[in-house]
């Protein structure tokens, strides 16, 4: 089962593709650690990454797709893929669905997590990772057990993004419906998109994910 999850910036895509990839053995397809990863591969694609990245320049769809393309030639994604970041205009959609065409592969859904505009400042701003193992805590809903403690690893240093405020946030999103929003007409003309409310428990919400993918 190949899926997109859909939502605008801290809807929590990220901790529901962590959760299908240990509950279901998907493979969570992030356009910014392939490229991380690709950059010092050593391979073709990853010299054409190194050196765009290095003159500054913005990563085309061609090589985001040659990317893709890798994963899904490696057989890596048995259960499926779950792409994360991509596609977000619809050229890449395009892009997306005819380069699964070419491998024999479909989308099989497109999973939208709605959470009102407020609730994602809330959310955002609260928002603080563990330098060493990047696991995300909150200012309110989810503190460390021990004070300035990481749950994960025992680690006491924490740090914030730089665009992790109000201001920020509310420019990524009017960036998110400018772009992005496309996208969920037309994945709802092709039949594949599915909306769930984001707001929530994790684990409630990972249950609606769940429930819309099994249906």
């Amino acid at each position: 089962m190949n899926i997109i999850l859909l939502g605008p910036p801290g809807a929590g895509k990220g901790t529901q593709a962590h959760r299908l990839v240990a509950e279901r053995g998907m493979v969570q397809l992030s356009t910014g650690d392939m490229l991380r990863a690709a950059r010092t591969s050593g391979t073709e694609m990853g010299k054409q990454v190194a050196a765009v990245m290095d003159r500054g320049d913005l990563v085309t769809d061609e090589i985001v797709i040659g990317l893709i393309a890798e994963q899904l030639d490696s057989g890596a994604g048995g259960k499926g893929f779950i792409f994360d970041g991509f596609p977000r205009t619809l050229a890449q959609a395009d892009a997306l669905g005819d380069l699964l065409e070419s491998k024999g592969q479909t989308l099989h859904a497109v999973v939208e997590m709605k959470v009102n505009d407020e609730a994602l400042v809330s959310r955002i701003t609260g928002r603080y990772t563990c330098s060493e193992c990047d696991a995300v805590y909150h200012d309110v809903t989810k503190k460390p057990v021990k004070d300035g403690e990481c749950d994960a690893c025992g680690s006491h240093d924490f740090t914030r993004r730089a665009d992790d405020n109000e201001e920020s946030l509310r420019t990524r999103l009017m960036n998110y419906y400018r772009d992005t929003s496309p996208l969920i007409g037309y994945y709802y003309a092709k039949g594949q998109l599915k909306r769930i409310d984001g707001l929530g428990e994790i684990d409630e919400v990972a249950a609606r994910v769940a429930g819309a993918l099994d249906e």
